[in-house]
């Protein structure tokens, strides 16, 4: 067991995506698991086997499972019985009747507990006595819950680095230039709320945000129109159909017109599954949308650090590169304005026209009327290549 579970950190590990579909998949904490296999120079070597699809260590989730094993009923109860004590302690809907409640309160009396991660009624005060407390929250504090709850760390499934407000700012702008009104937050919180308190109810137009996120802490600040608990890393929405149905409406609205999805996956996961989810969302979009001919694809800005280039583009052959650097609150090297190995990787891969995105001038930004684009000002046209070939916005690396 502790030996198979070691492979999955192997460069010889592949996922096989298509055998999904068939006969029953098992489930860990974080929904259906993937399945793996040793391969090498393409040939498989060895026996399948099903892991997490969210976590790369065994030591944030145990399952695994090969792939011709027999499992007793009493194992498989015993798993099921754990996948629950796993989940959230409350319904969606639990935690929106205490957020009533909550707001309720008098501003002395909002409490928010800083171990536990939860927002306190009276009723709870004796029970987080011991444990650290933050008062008088404020409704601006509701309103920005990815600046009250602790950020989660472990990159390789579920880490959160924050955008920036530059980073913020620049998305929610170039989103609302490129004529869209709704936006699906996949993974991404900060810029979720960043919409949210940037397009009061009286903006015109209105721009609307969905956040699927892994995060169920987030369940207790936003209700089911808001917020869908979700694993990008094989399209398990934890609430079922209705809440894969929120979605489908929300992505269907207006004929599927007026929608991009952002995406910020953590950087450590595999890029072929997150493919895969985000495939199953286009489908999602395409159900009523295709029958028109007004849009034949659903506009994706996927953030990823820029040396993935080549396998997002294996998964995606539509999507370019762009040589914006998004930057983030709480990631000491992944910075805007540094040079050389300090500043940031991270760009946006995206199956939008790169010429219809308009990069920031004041930040060096200038567009190249060769390869009709924006680039960054280190980014210099090479004529041998015939393109602006630098991916981290330097002539140096050529």
């Amino acid at each position: 067991m502790e030996e198979a579970g070691e492979e999955l950190q192997s460069e010889g590990i592949q996922v096989l995506l298509g055998d999904q579909s068939r006969g029953h998949v098992p489930c860990c904490p974080h929904g259906p698991a993937l399945l793996f296999v040793k391969a090498s120079q393409g040939k498989e070597q060895g026996r399948r086997f099903y892991a997490c699809s969210a976590c790369r260590d065994r030591k944030d989730c145990r399952f695994f499972q090969w792939a011709d094993e027999k499992i007793s009923q009493a194992r498989l109860l015993a798993r099921e019985e754990y996948n629950r004590s796993c989940q959230p302690p409350m319904t969606h809907q639990q935690y929106m009747t205490r957020f009533q409640e909550f707001i309720a309160l008098p501003l002395a009396k909002r409490k928010f507990c800083r171990d536990c991660q939860q927002l306190l009624l009276e009723g709870d005060w004796q029970e987080h006595s011991g444990h650290r407390v933050l008062g008088d929250v404020a409704i601006s504090h509701l309103k920005t819950p990815s600046q009250l709850l602790r950020p989660l760390e472990n990159k390789r499934s579920n880490a959160q680095y924050l955008f920036s407000d530059r980073s913020c700012t620049f998305l929610l702008d170039t989103i609302t230039s490129l004529g869209n009104t709704r936006v699906l937050c996949v993974g991404t919180p900060r810029l979720h709320e960043w919409i949210i308190s940037k397009s009061p109810e009286n903006s015109k137009p209105k721009v609307k945000s969905l956040l699927l996120d892994i995060d169920f802490r987030y369940s207790q600040f936003y209700g089911k129109d808001e917020f869908c608990h979700y694993n990008m890393f094989n399209h398990h929405f934890f609430g079922g159909e209705a809440s894969q149905e929120i979605c489908q409406k929300f992505l269907q609205e207006d004929d599927g017109r007026g929608v991009i999805m952002v995406t910020d996956p953590p950087f450590g996961g595999l890029v072929e599954p997150l493919a895969f989810s985000f495939n199953k969302i286009r489908d999602m979009w395409k159900t009523t949308s295709a029958k028109g001919e007004h849009q034949s694809k659903l506009p994706i800005f996927w953030i990823f650090p820029y040396f993935f280039e080549t396998r997002i583009l294996q998964c995606f052959t539509e999507f370019s590169m762009l040589d914006y650097q998004v930057d983030y609150d709480n990631h000491t090297l992944f910075k805007h304005g540094k040079t050389g190995r300090k500043q940031s990787p991270v760009r946006i891969f995206t199956n939008v026209s790169p010429e219809s995105i308009v990069l920031p001038a004041s930040e060096g930004y200038r567009f190249c009327s060769i390869c009709k684009r924006y680039v960054s000002s280190g980014n210099r046209h090479c004529e041998i290549c015939t393109s602006c070939t630098s991916k981290a916005n330097n002539t140096t690396e050529r």
